[in-house]
């Protein structure tokens, strides 16, 4: 796609800071890093939310963010890691892209980036989870 920034990093028109990659997938520095390390895994072809992803790709998509995960962790001495996906809401950049983070104890990061809610009653609850069940 032509104006997907993503898309000029894979083409090799605009410049990253690449950390490895596979036949459909690239991974490279988040240049707004929540951390020293936020690495970016995308997949090669223009696909904006994760349900735009094949179920075929799954498995080389996952395994290559499993791998980028480890190697984060791994390189950086790091003592865990946030990995995370926006479908649409808070996407900076719409194609598809699986944040891996370096964490470590204490790093100030705390929980999610939003605010927690809890349900009114365990009717409520239920009336959700029926509700997203129907759907799948």
């Amino acid at each position: 796609m032509a104006d997907c920034v993503f898309c000029g990093i894979v083409a090799g028109e605009v410049p990253a800071f690449g950390v490895g990659s596979t036949d459909d997938c690239v991974a490279f520095l988040d240049t707004r890093p929540v951390f020293k390390g936020h690495t970016l895994v995308i997949p090669r072809q223009h696909l904006v939310v994760l349900s735009d992803l094949p179920a075929s790709a799954l498995p080389g998509y996952f395994g290559f963010v499993q791998a980028v995960d480890r190697a984060v962790q791994s390189a950086l001495e790091a003592g865990g890691s946030f990995v995370a996906i926006n479908n649409r809401v808070s996407q900076s950049v719409a194609h598809l892209h699986t944040h891996v983070v370096p964490r470590t104890k204490g790093d100030g990061l705390r929980g999610f980036f939003w605010p927690r809610t809890k349900y009114a009653s365990d009717d409520e609850a239920r009336d959700y989870a029926k509700r997203v069940g129907a759907a799948l």
